[in-house]
């Protein structure tokens, strides 16, 4: 299932398509194989688009990976916690 989130990438109005987003959380066993383990990691595949849906790599090396990454990472914390509140979750845009 792919999660497309409407945002603006260095001040461009753009679409962020995610796919395969999974969230592992950490054990904090000190017994843990590997510091992923230990602390957790989120895992997820992404494609920047233009506002028309196709493909944008212009725009992907016009700014980090971690701008994006905080942008993919907010807008499903944001959606997680609306879930838990039982809120109903619109389409948002993030700025």
């Amino acid at each position: 299932m792919t999660t497309t989130i409407q945002t603006y990438l260095a001040g461009v109005p753009c679409q962020i398509a995610v796919s395969n987003f999974h969230r592992i959380k950490g054990s904090y066993s000190y017994n843990a194989p590997s510091d992923l383990d230990y602390y957790g990691y989120t895992d997820y595949d992404y494609e920047v688009l233009d506002r028309r849906g196709r493909p944008a790599p212009w725009l992907e090396r016009k700014v980090s990976a971690d701008d994006i990454e905080q942008k993919i990472i907010g807008h499903f914390d944001d959606y997680l916690d609306d879930l838990q509140l039982g809120e109903s979750y619109a389409k948002r845009e993030c700025y």
